[in-house]
């Protein structure tokens, strides 16, 4: 099939990349000229593992293009998907609509014939119908245009493969819609996989995202909540993990204390799901997650607190070592990252910060200009009086403590993340802590 996809950043740019891996002839289309160079030469303007391959390939063949004219996705396709950005409004839980009703406003006008869009982007319950209506007085005469919401699923460094092998396919609906053999069309390979096709009405489809990020948000900070209670108590929250997660109710996944979760999607997410809630008249069904929020904000104040401890009070003038910036492993965003988040705290209270991060160096940099930021693993290291891994990229999890500690001037390190194993580092004559863990 033809199709669009109005919207290049990380999920737009994913998605239209697999879509063209699976054998349609796809147009990817942006506002941002210098975002639209980079993909047209077949380079991907973040890091994501495994699609520059997919991107070249795709290019090469000529199922792929893109452009920053609506106009030619107009013309050359009847299936438009929408992947723009929604972030957090400014002073506001509420998510940001600007740029999705912008692109119904743009695109519309411009479409002759029959017409599908489908929403991908995370939005407020009841979006799509304000998009339907739009469309509607937009639509040129003889026009028809049908809205139905298609939410994405991606989890960042692994999109590649959640969008060619998802684990479920969801698709929204209104009430007579002829949009389903378009969309059974769209993931035929996938469907042919076994892949669960769901259908249901457009509110629920709109909700199930946000209601997804929210419940993994919830278990995150339960898991961190505990951990204070384990480290007061003298008890080991990875064991206690461990032992809980052998209950299939519950399960292992996401049950890892430590700095908490970041990003462009969890936190935005549920701060807009409170927002909407509010809206509706519903507040206090999710008032709980303002306390899954502040939990996870707690976290790194926590992290803070126990630099300040390793020297007695205060941090200033210590050398401190931060490894990670993005806000997870094999991912260059640092959106709401809560390792470059302690790191700034650590170098307000006086420290002299030095961090490092394979891939995510130069978006952090972009955000925290006055941290100093190491070349190497190595260098980052050198002369440092507390170490704090704050992303668990293999590269730090591989460290070796003898070695580490032959580099650094003074061996305490906070394993933030709890990817470390404290015994050895401990025996190789490290001053360990870690979240939720009472290491003697």
């Amino acid at each position: 099939m033809r199709m669009s996809v109005i919207g290049t950043g990380y999920l737009g740019a994913t998605h239209a990349a697999c879509m063209a891996e699976l054998g349609h002839e796809v147009i990817g289309v942006d506002v941002d000229e210098s975002k639209i160079a980079l993909l047209s030469d077949g380079k991907v303007p973040f890091y994501e593992p495994g699609l520059p391959e997919i991107l070249e390939r795709n290019l090469t063949e000529g199922r792929l293009r893109f452009s920053t004219d609506y106009r030619e996705a107009a013309e050359y396709a009847n299936v438009h998907f929408l992947g723009v950005g929604t972030p957090q409004q400014r002073g506001s839980y509420a998510a940001d609509l600007t740029y999705v009703r912008d692109t119904i406003a743009t695109l519309v006008p411009l479409l002759k014939g029959d017409h599908l869009i489908l929403g991908k982007s995370t939005v407020p319950v009841g979006t799509a119908a304000e998009l339907q209506d739009l469309a509607d007085l937009l639509a040129p005469e003889g026009t028809t245009v049908e809205i139905a919401w298609n939410p994405e699923f991606l989890r960042e460094s692994h999109g590649v493969d959640d969008t060619i092998h998802p684990d479920r396919i969801v698709v929204g609906l209104r009430d007579g819609s002829p949009a389903e053999p378009t969309v059974r069309e769209i993931y035929a390979s996938q469907l042919a996989e076994g892949i669960p096709f769901l259908v249901t009405d457009r509110q629920t489809a709109e909700l199930v995202k946000v209601s997804a990020n929210s419940f993994l948000a919830t278990k995150i900070s339960f898991i961190n909540a505990v951990a204070e209670l384990c480290e007061a108590s003298g008890a080991d929250v990875v064991a206690l993990a461990d032992a809980i997660g052998h209950d299939d109710r519950i399960g292992r996944k996401f049950l890892g204390a430590g700095l908490g979760f970041g990003g462009g999607c969890l936190p935005k997410d549920i701060r807009a799901f409170m927002a909407r809630a509010g809206e509706l008249g519903a507040d206090q069904a999710l008032s709980f997650l303002r306390e899954v929020d502040t939990i996870n904000m707690r976290q790194r104040d926590r992290v803070v607190q126990f630099a300040k401890d390793t020297f007695g009070g205060s941090l200033l003038g210590h050398r401190v070592t931060v490894l990670g910036a993005a806000f997870k492993a094999n991912s260059d965003d640092v959106r709401d990252s809560p390792a470059l988040n302690v790191a700034g705290q650590l170098s307000l209270s006086g420290a002299a910060v030095s961090v490092f991060d394979p891939q995510a160096m130069a978006n952090a940099r972009k955000v925290f200009p006055t941290l100093t930021y190491a070349d190497s693993l190595t260098d980052a290291l050198s002369g440092a009086e507390l170490v704090i891994l704050a992303t668990e990229w293999q590269e730090f999890r591989d460290m070796d403590p003898q070695e580490v500690g032959k580099v650094v001037d003074k061996p305490n390190i906070i394993d933030a993340r709890n990817v470390l194993d404290p015994v050895q580092w401990r025996d190789a004559g490290w001053n360990i802590r870690a979240m939720g863990r009472t290491l003697s």
